[in-house]
């Protein structure tokens, strides 16, 4: 399996000092394939590690699969190198009998960066997908204290990041106590999202009722379609949301939380789900 973090020698400089020559951790990012049924669908900019999730994940927020027996199998393979060792860099997910294979119109043009997740998309009608969950009717009310303490939380959790300062993180909490359910990490937000969702797909945890979806950074429109298509109903970043991710939270009954910092922060979209 490929390392998440990657040594290098690098050169500190200060204004006025003299250089010094040190070795330095670096997040590691290669090329994820993932393919469906033998076929490529699409190839996304990841930190190695959670990969089954990734692609589990992926295919959530794509509304190809939404329960854990959709899928059968999920192998590396191909993506050899040249003296014959495995880049663990394809992952060839297989589907159960009756679930419907995507259109081709679900394949992706590009590869998906690690910064957006939407690179490649047809049109923006492409990622309004449908979800099999209603997320407006979700009744949870989450604590504003409880929802502050997130991102400490979440920033204990990365034990990557505290190596490199290079990993966007994800994590699912449990919105009315609070537990921090499942935290991941990886250079790309989006990715870390599809891997939270992906373990709650592998636990039979879907829909994730009654659940926050914490995210460093900002709350991009498909951080918030992916948190619909999961069944969550809160969404909350330390930065703020674009228009965009407010406007589809409109529409799928997301909470969108920002600028999530210290005891303070901005709500959104439905803001009758945070408790005083």
């Amino acid at each position: 399996m490929r390392k998440r973090a990657v040594r290098r020698r690098v050169t500190r400089l200060e204004v006025g000092g003299e250089p010094r020559v040190r070795e330095d951790r670096l997040a590691a990012e290669e090329p994820l394939e993932i393919r469906l049924q033998g076929r490529p669908l699409a190839v996304t900019m990841r930190t190695p590690g959670h990969d089954v999730e990734l692609s589990a994940g992926f295919l959530v927020s794509e509304g190809v699969v939404s329960q854990r027996d959709h899928i059968t199998t999920a192998r590396y393979c191909a993506g050899s190198t040249d003296d014959g060792v495995n880049t663990y860099n394809v992952l060839d997910v297989q589907l159960a009998p009756g679930v419907a294979v995507p259109e081709t119109g679900l394949e992706r043009s590009v590869y998906t960066s690690s910064s957006c997740g939407v690179c490649g998309k047809a049109s923006i009608d492409a990622v309004r997908t449908r979800s099999s969950y209603d997320v407006a009717d979700d009744p949870v009310v989450v604590d504003a204290a409880l929802l502050a303490a997130m991102p400490e939380r979440l920033r204990a959790a990365q034990e990557i990041f505290e190596l490199t300062g290079g990993l966007h993180a994800a994590g699912l909490f449990d919105g009315r106590t609070g537990e921090l359910l499942v935290a991941r990490e990886d250079v790309g937000r989006h990715n870390a999202v599809d891997k939270v969702v992906g373990w709650a797909l592998e636990h039979e945890k879907l829909p994730l009722r009654g659940t926050v979806l914490m995210v460093s950074g900002r709350a991009s429109f498909e951080l918030t379609q992916k948190a619909s298509m999961a069944g969550i109903p809160v969404l909350a970043a330390v930065s703020a949301p674009s228009s965009l991710a407010v406007e589809l939270a409109d529409e799928a009954g997301v909470t969108v939380v920002g600028f999530l910092r210290g005891t303070s922060m901005v709500v959104y979209s439905r803001p009758e789900r945070i408790g005083s």
